[in-house]
């Protein structure tokens, strides 16, 4: 017999159950795709703000996080004379705020950032960079939301600081932060000439490793690593990336319990429907089909809706002034595909038990159930 019918003619009878069970896979694959969305961004807007145009990040051994690193002038100097070295480029990190706004990414860097000439320069121009004191320059995003023009004078943290220029960047870091020539930046932070990191473009890259052990060895204090090693080892984005799964996880969790309701409910409510089935000849494979069959056709729904509502959330969440511009979502194929497998397999172990509980009833008795 033809268990397929049955599915959707189960469903349509009992569509609002259906729809709860929808609802729950649905909201479960929408909070994941957006939380890892959000966070695989936001770790590859860093991983770009990192390496721009560079092989290499030197950073101070040992520390828990780069706003914590302290790379001094004496080792800049002297990663500048490593004669692999075609550019090396100090740049430092740290948080400011500004009337209304508590947070707000600061960096320090030097005219020659290449940062700073990729960028499109909307006032001003990268010439101005460091020529006058007292000056901040402003990715387009924050000078949107601290509504500062080129000339205009604007506090920030403990300071007010005349707007030298504003530029636009692709990285949403950068386009919401505030640039400050490094000098400025080191005076104003209490970091003694220091530098977070620096990013290094080698003349040679297959020089790398040959780079990498004698600066190490010369400086014990730092440490270089490729920009793919720094990526797959920073600890930061490790916990971004648990974290983000996590709460994922168990926000399927309960989709599956709200799968594993409906379904268990379904069953108790046709206990009479499927004892009929059983007499007319289905057999207990068939009856755990049908049950699996409803719950595959509510995941299916249920993942549609979820990356509808998902992919609407966070066009919504990139356009809202209060992120900064910090959120740039980025979807991976292979995140999509975990998601899909996470909610069908949810799906399939909330139907487990309500299978079970079908295939053990007796033809005979359940004619009899009230």
């Amino acid at each position: 017999m033809n268990v397929l019918p049955l599915v959707f003619i189960n469903l349509v009878r009992h569509r609002w159950r259906a729809l709860i069970g929808t609802a729950g896979i649905a909201f479960g694959v929408a909070a994941m795709l957006a939380i890892l969305a959000i966070v695989t961004g936001a770790i590859g807007m860093f991983q770009r703000l990192l390496s721009s145009d560079s092989h290499y990040l030197v950073f101070e051994r040992n520390v828990s996080d780069l706003f914590f690193s302290s790379v001094t002038p004496a080792q800049v100097a002297a990663i500048r004379a490593r004669p692999e070295v075609a550019e090396a480029h100090p740049v430092l990190f740290s948080i400011v705020s500004a009337p209304g706004r508590p947070v707000i990414t600061c960096f320090g860097v030097e005219a020659s950032d290449p940062r700073l000439a990729k960028a499109e320069w909307l006032a001003g121009s990268v010439a101005d960079f460091g020529r006058r004191t007292g000056e901040i320059f402003l990715g387009s995003r924050a000078a949107e939301f601290l509504s500062a023009h080129a000339g205009d004078e604007v506090e920030i943290g403990r300071g007010r600081f005349r707007v030298g220029g504003i530029f636009k960047t692709e990285n949403g870091f950068e386009d919401g932060g505030v640039f400050l020539p490094l000098g400025a930046a080191q005076e104003f932070f209490h970091r003694d000439g220091a530098a977070s990191v620096v990013t290094v473009k080698l003349r040679d890259q297959s020089q790398g490793a040959t780079f990498k052990r004698a600066l190490e060895a010369a400086q014990p204090g730092v440490i270089a690593l490729e920009n793919r090693e720094f990526n797959s080892t920073y600890n930061s984005f490790k916990i971004l990336n648990f974290t983000a799964w996590a709460v994922g996880i168990c926000a399927f969790c309960l989709g599956g319990l709200g799968v594993a309701n409906t379904m268990l409910l379904s069953v108790f409510t046709r206990i009479r429907e499927i004892a009929v089935l059983r007499v007319c000849g289905f057999s207990r494979p068939q009856v755990a089909a049908l049950i699996f069959g409803e719950a595959t056709c509510i995941a299916a729904a249920g993942v549609v809706a979820g990356f509808a509502i998902g992919f609407a959330l966070l066009a919504v969440l990139e356009r809202v002034p209060q992120f900064n511009g910090y959120i740039q979502a980025t979807t991976q194929p292979v995140v999509l595909a975990g998601i899909v497998a996470t909610a069908f397999v949810t799906a399939a172990l909330g139907a487990i038990y309500p299978a079970r509980f079908a295939m053990k009833i007796q033809p005979a008795e359940a004619l009899r159930y009230e």
